[in-house]
């Protein structure tokens, strides 16, 4: 699958679910963003978010050997900031 088609999956994908989960926030695949995206022979994995106030943040990964594609749901648990001095 190439990157076009994958990054059309995979928003697909986050659309579907958040609107499962989230029936008064509907969205579509324009407003779902990729964070981070890489292939690596013909596996592909993506990181997704919307602008959907739930704090999920999305994991979407397509198997090229099985032809499947899998999606994971997180949500922030929590948020601690540390300070660092060099």
């Amino acid at each position: 699958m190439n990157e076009k088609k994958f990054s059309a999956l995979a928003r697909l994908l986050v659309a579907e679910h958040s609107n499962e989960v989230n029936p008064n926030h509907q969205i579509t695949p324009d407003d779902v963003y990729i964070v981070w995206m890489c292939k690596t022979l013909q596996n592909s994995k993506a990181m997704l978010s919307t602008p959907v106030p739930d704090t999920r943040y999305y994991e979407v990964t397509y198997n090229g050997d099985k032809e499947e594609a899998y999606l994971d749901a997180y949500v922030k648990e929590k948020n601690t900031c540390f300070e660092v001095k060099e």
